[in-house]
């Protein structure tokens, strides 16, 4: 695999020329401001440049070249595979009941004998994440690795964007397949939160939408922890997620607030929130944000080494990065550090990570860093 990154700016400059990488087993990952979205014209341009390519990415909160993080700006990796072929797939989502659909769609689209991993781009606003994951887990029943992200909008939750057919649009999930034996593909994802407050059980619930916590109303629950900062919801929930764990199970995910409503008192998330589980707050820790970013690089370092270049694509949660602040790119140098020389990474920060738990199937996860590592021997 050969292999090139570079980045656009807010001064409308591309960091180096377009490397000479375009062919029918080239990717081109490209991840951007939401602003693209009505301007389109860079991303246009390096549509051109690789006609033959396949193009996939999605709108960020905050984009992620090496151990920078940048706004406004264009995030790219291109990556020939020389043993790897690809495919891609895309549908709409004009509803968040047809997430489940969706899933299976693109996972029918892609599935073979010799798929090794799919990258799964989504619209970060319409898309039940869990419902999506779901449907993809039904068809392809853990026998290929998936991970991706659900796009962001910084913490505005505005408008988000996926490129399907070389355009970014709203609305969107598509899908990467990677196919063949010499294929290798690591991932990891960790979070680093602490848990705080009593455990409630989640009485009332429909999908994604929580209505009650120990038959309280839930947001009026939620904002007797927040306090003063109960005035800057929904942005900031993302400082306070929700441990989600089924009642007798010990594995917990993560759950991020994407909407509230005043009127219902209930709180809308980025993946479901199912009735009769158990949830915790949680809150930062600095140092474990940051130690966790380097667990997800050891858990994605686990595969068979590549031989040459590898690519990490690095998704991490919003919520990480206004938490984190000046010290966010520490989670970035902690995650490169520890994966192989001649690794290279881009990324984006999001509304949701989707990657397998440990191993096996996948999982949507909030607040936490995901890596895909992928390479070829």
């Amino acid at each position: 695999m050969k292999l090139e990154t570079l980045a656009f700016d807010r001064n409308q400059q591309w960091s180096n020329r377009f490397p000479d990488l375009d062919s029918e087993s080239t990717l081109v990952l490209v991840f951007g401001a939401s602003e693209y979205l009505s301007a389109p014209e860079p991303i246009q341009e390096l549509v051109r440049a690789y006609p033959r390519a396949v193009v996939a990415g999605c709108s960020t909160s905050g984009e992620i070249h090496g151990t920078l993080v940048q706004d406004g700006s264009l995030s790219v990796a291109i990556a020939r595979f020389e043993h790897t072929t690809l495919r891609s797939a895309a549908t709409e989502v004009t509803q968040a009941c047809d997430s489940y659909g969706a899933g299976a769609l693109l996972a029918r689209d892609l599935e073979a004998p010799d798929l090794r991993a799919v990258l799964v781009f989504s619209d970060g606003l319409g898309v039940n994440g869990s419902e999506l994951v779901r449907g993809l887990n039904a068809v392809l029943k853990g026998a290929a690795v998936v991970t991706g992200g659900l796009a962001g909008d910084g913490d505005r939750f505005q408008k988000t964007w996926v490129l399907r057919h070389g355009k970014p649009q709203a609305g969107v999930v598509s899908a990467v397949g990677l196919y063949g034996e010499r294929c290798r593909v690591g991932h990891g994802s960790k979070g680093g939160w602490d848990i705080f407050g009593p455990e409630r059980l989640v009485t009332r619930s429909e999908g994604n939408v929580l209505y009650e916590l120990d038959g309280q109303p839930a947001l009026q629950l939620y904002k007797e922890y927040l306090g003063e900062r109960a005035a800057g919801l929904p942005a900031t929930a993302l400082l306070f997620p929700l441990s989600i764990r089924a009642d007798g199970d010990d594995k917990r995910i993560v759950r991020t607030i994407l909407a509230v409503d005043e009127a219902s008192q209930t709180m809308t998330f980025a993946g479901d929130v199912p009735q009769g589980s158990r949830a915790q707050l949680m809150r930062a820790n600095f140092d474990r944000l940051v130690d966790g970013a380097g667990e997800a690089a050891l858990m994605a370092n686990a595969a068979d080494e590549p031989d040459g270049d590898t690519l990490s694509i690095a998704i991490s949660c919003v919520g990480r990065r206004l938490v984190l602040g000046e010290r966010t790119e520490e989670e970035l140098e902690a995650a490169l550090q520890v994966l192989p020389s001649r690794t290279q990474q881009v990324g984006f920060y999001s509304y949701g990570e989707l990657s397998p738990y440990a191993s096996g199937h996948c999982d949507l996860h909030n607040q936490t860093m995901t890596l895909t590592t992928l390479g070829e021997q």
